[in-house]
């Protein structure tokens, strides 16, 4: 038994529980920012935010300054094992693929847009 298991107030932390706060990875940032740059080269974004949450952290993508985020990109890693730490969400809160790899989960804002010819 250790000092610290012995002190008062000592409360010893749920298995699983997060050490720290969440941030994006430098090779995780690097493929969102690239995914990102090629938008805003085409015109279809403009503006992003990263907020950081107590169990994670958010890309937000933004078409317009002013607006709500066309976009979320977030990183959750207390759900890695169940249903994958990446998601991406609308703007309506609906997911639109989540997983583990953040390349795969990536590639559904990466489609090229169809065009209507009326």
């Amino acid at each position: 038994m250790s000092i610290q298991d012995q002190s008062p107030g000592f409360i010893a932390a749920p298995q699983g529980a997060l050490k720290g706060p969440v941030f994006f990875e430098r090779r995780e940032l690097e493929l969102i920012l690239r995914l990102y740059g090629r938008k805003v080269a085409s015109g279809d974004w403009r503006d992003y935010g990263i907020d950081s949450l107590a169990d994670g952290v958010v890309f937000n993508i933004f078409r317009r300054t002013g607006e709500a985020p066309v976009y979320r990109v977030e990183k959750r890693p207390a759900l890695a094992r169940k249903q994958g730490a990446f998601a991406v969400f609308n703007q309506n809160g609906m997911v639109l693929k989540r997983g583990r790899e953040l390349a795969l989960v990536l590639s559904v804002l990466d489609k090229t847009k169809l065009d209507v010819i009326g």
